[in-house]
């Protein structure tokens, strides 16, 4: 018996997607990873970053809506944004 069972494809490029990352509740965190991504998408305007506070006030997430081009162009986003000091996890 076969099934015609068929694998997701995954993203369809360019697409907007959410980068999150989570990190310590600083003045300057999120200032830092928009300026990180901005590296790699110009167009992140202030209208396309969500910041909250956790309910311990310890760490702040950042969201930041973008144009992604490739599986590629996330991956480098993603590596950059790694690398910004005490970063606790992407998504």
């Amino acid at each position: 018996m076969t099934t015609d069972v068929q694998e997701p494809h995954g993203f369809d490029f360019p697409c907007e997607y959410p980068v999150k990352v989570m990190g310590p509740n600083t003045a300057t965190f999120a200032e830092e990873v928009v300026e990180v991504i901005k590296a790699h998408a110009p167009e992140v305007s202030s209208n396309s970053v969500h910041t909250k506070t956790s309910s311990s006030g310890k760490y702040q997430s950042v969201t930041v809506l973008v144009m992604a081009l490739s599986k590629d162009h996330l991956l480098s986003i993603y590596t950059d944004v790694r690398n910004i000091e005490g970063v606790a996890w992407t998504l």
